[in-house]
C-alpha cells in the first residue's frame, strides 16, 4: 500500500532557490526527483518549497503554525527547517536575530513541527565567500564566517538535544565554496545547488 508523505521545506532564499535559473534550487531538484520515483511505484512523496527570501526565524514563527496546519498528510510528514543566513546578518551595529533569540526561535519552531512529525531536519547555514566575509554590502548588511559557525553550533546542539537530524551543507561546501557560491558570495550557484540536492537525495530516498 503506497503512502502519501508530505515534505515541508521552511527557509529563506537558499531554500527558495534564488540565483538558480537552471534547476530552481535544491528543493525543486528534490521535488522533481520524488515525482519521477513515484512513477516507478514507490511512495508518493510530495514536497512543498516554503522558502521566502530574506526571512529570519522571526518571520518563520509568524507563519509556521498555519503552513503546517494547511499542509500535512495523515500518512506522514517530514519537516526541514533552514534558517540563520539572515538571522546572523549584522545591520546597524546589531544582529537581525541574536544567537540567544535564534536558539529560542528555533526551539519554538521545533515544537510546532513536533505536533506533526518526528522526522525533523535542521539545515546548516552555508559558509560565505572570501569576498563578502566581514564586508558590508551596499544595503549595509554584514556576514562573517565566524558567525556562521556560531549559529551552526546552535543548530547542531538543538539537533542533539531534540533527537533530530542535521543536514551538513556547510561541510559539503567548505572546501570548494568559491566555485559553489554565486557572485554575491552568499547564495549557491547552479553547481552549489546541485551539490545540496546530491547531499539531500539520500534523505528523500528513505521515504520513497
Amino acid at each position: 500500500m503506497k503512502k502519501m508523505i508530505y515534505g515541508l521545506f521552511f527557509g529563506d532564499s537558499i531554500t527558495y532557490g534564488e540565483y538558480d535559473g537552471v534547476f530552481g534550487g535544491w528543493v525543486d531538484i528534490l521535488k522533481r526527483y520524488a515525482l519521477q520515483q513515484f512513477h516507478e511505484g514507490s511512495n508518493e512523496v510530495i514536497l512543498f518549497n516554503l522558502g521566502i527570501g530574506g526571512e529570519t526565524t522571526e518571520g518563520l514563527l509568524k507563519r509556521m503554525p498555519y503552513e503546517l496546519a494547511a499542509r500535512n498528510s495523515a500518512e506522514g510528514n517530514i519537516v526541514f527547517i533552514g534558517y540563520g543566513a539572515n538571522d546572523l546578518v549584522i545591520k546597524n551595529g546589531g544582529s537581525m536575530v541574536n544567537p540567544v533569540q535564534f536558539r529560542s526561535n528555533m526551539m519554538e519552531a521545533i515544537q510546532h513541527a513536533k505536533q506533526y512529525t518526528n522526522d525533523i531536519y535542521l539545515v546548516s547555514i552555508l559558509p560565505v565567500s572570501r569576498e563578502v566575509d566581514g564586508v558590508k554590502t551596499a544595503t549595509g548588511k554584514l556576514r562573517t564566517n565566524d558567525n556562521v559557525l556560531v549559529y551552526n553550533r546552535i543548530l547542531k546542539d538543538l539537533t542533539v538535544e531534540n533527537a533530530l537530524h542535521y543536514i551538513d551543507f556547510y561541510a559539503a561546501f567548505l572546501r570548494d565554496k568559491e566555485i559553489l557560491l554565486s557572485g554575491d558570495g552568499v547564495h549557491p550557484n547552479e553547481k552549489g545547488y546541485g551539490i545540496m540536492a546530491e547531499t539531500a537525495i539520500p534523505i528523500i530516498e528513505k521515504y520513497l
